[in-house]
């Protein structure tokens, strides 16, 4: 296993994380503890000791589930790293209330890496009023949490507003080579390295999407003089960058973990040639031809009467057809635009066919026959 310093904790962290966010399932759809517990225990005794949870993840049970696997000795090997469900939070108190609660869902007595989950508009300006950085300072102050970072869900000046608001010491956000532009993208990346935070990657691999068999992709990896699994390359692109520490990755078989492992021993920065990351490129591009609708995301069509989040539901779509995952990305559409978040839903079905939007969109999109091709791809 390799390892990178992060900076401010003045830790050294394998650069594969375990994300606990996709375990395995009994038929129920209840986590499968024996094989879940099996699959963390080898990658810990193969030298990973960064383990992602939060509060929601397998609707509650994720964290239970590895206050019970921790135990005999493994929780002493491991950096745990969790996050507080900014969704819930409606005071200081709560803060406080749902640390408590995870200690001892957990069965610890701290938080190695707290995260602030999720932020985006218009959380961060609800937190500030409910002094938020007073309640980190405080649990840092008491040892329930050892290091201090937030998760990321939104665009790049919000990022560095965030980064520039608290002295942080890591940050988590979605990178790959299909996203450098997205969210932090690239410029977040470097921005918040610049700082001295620790980054932490999630979605590496799109959520699996960047793993599926399609033809003109597979043939694009084919020209390399090194032989890789899609996985391979796209975990290599991310480890590729110095500044980034662990990349998550939410392994949810056996197989997956033993293949992860594997190739975190070849995880160095710098380490692709020209020649490889000319490869990446040319697949953005074939990746790129499959998208249906030509949505810039300019958002000249909002607001929306029917509170339909037309360029998302757009992105959602594109995404889902671009890399053959309608299953992968019909979650993520539901999780963003289903008020999973206690925001109202903006589904593509709530269009009433007003056709205002179409009036303002630059790029002439038929806004309302290809809200019903969403619908009918993500709401069968």
């Amino acid at each position: 296993m390799l390892y990178r310093r992060m900076k401010k904790a003045r830790l050294d962290l394998s650069i594969l994380g375990f994300g606990c966010m996709r375990l395995p399932l009994t038929a129920d759809g209840s986590i499968d503890e024996k094989q879940a517990a099996e699959m963390l225990r080898y990658a810990i005794d193969q030298g990973v000791n960064y383990i992602d949870t939060a509060y929601p993840y397998h609707k509650g049970e994720s964290e239970p589930f590895l206050g019970r696997a921790l135990q005999g000795g493994y929780r002493e090997k491991v950096h745990l790293a969790t996050k507080l469900p900014i969704w819930m939070v409606q005071s200081r108190a709560d803060m406080d209330r749902y640390l408590n609660e995870q200690l001892k869902r957990l069965q610890t007595d701290h938080i190695d890496f707290y995260l602030v989950h999720g932020l985006m508009n218009p959380f961060w300006e609800k937190l500030l009023d409910l002094e938020i950085t007073d309640f980190l300072d405080d649990a840092l102050a008491d040892g329930r949490i050892k290091y201090a970072g937030f998760s990321f869900h939104d665009e790049l000046p919000l990022f560095k507003q965030i980064v520039d608001d608290y002295d942080w010491t890591f940050c988590q956000i979605q990178y790959n080579f299909m996203d450098e532009q997205y969210q932090a993208g690239t410029e977040g990346l470097r921005y918040a390295a610049d700082q001295g935070l620790g980054i932490v990657i999630m979605e590496p691999l799109r959520g699996g999407m960047l793993t599926r068999d399609i033809p003109s992709i597979n043939g694009i990896w084919r020209k390399a003089k090194v032989q890789r699994s899609p996985a391979e390359w796209a975990l290599k692109w991310v480890w590729n960058h110095p500044e980034v520490t662990v990349v998550l990755s939410g392994m949810s078989s056996p197989e997956q973990v033993w293949q992860n492992v594997a190739y975190a021993e070849d995880g160095l920065s710098d380490s692709l040639s020209r020649e490889d990351l000319d490869l990446f490129k040319e697949a953005e591009i074939e990746y790129r031809k499959r998208i249906k609708v030509p949505c810039t995301g300019c958002r000249y069509c909002m607001p929306c009467p029917s509170n339909v989040s037309i360029p998302e539901c757009f992105e959602m779509y594109n995404q889902g057809c671009m890399f053959d995952s309608p299953d992968i990305a019909g979650i993520n559409y539901n999780i963003a635009l289903g008020g999973f978040f206690g925001g109202s839903p903006g589904l593509a079905s709530q269009c009433e066919e007003c056709g205002e939007c179409e009036q303002k969109c630059p790029q002439g999109i038929q806004i309302r026959d290809k809200l019903k091709e969403v619908a009918a791809y993500f709401e069968k």
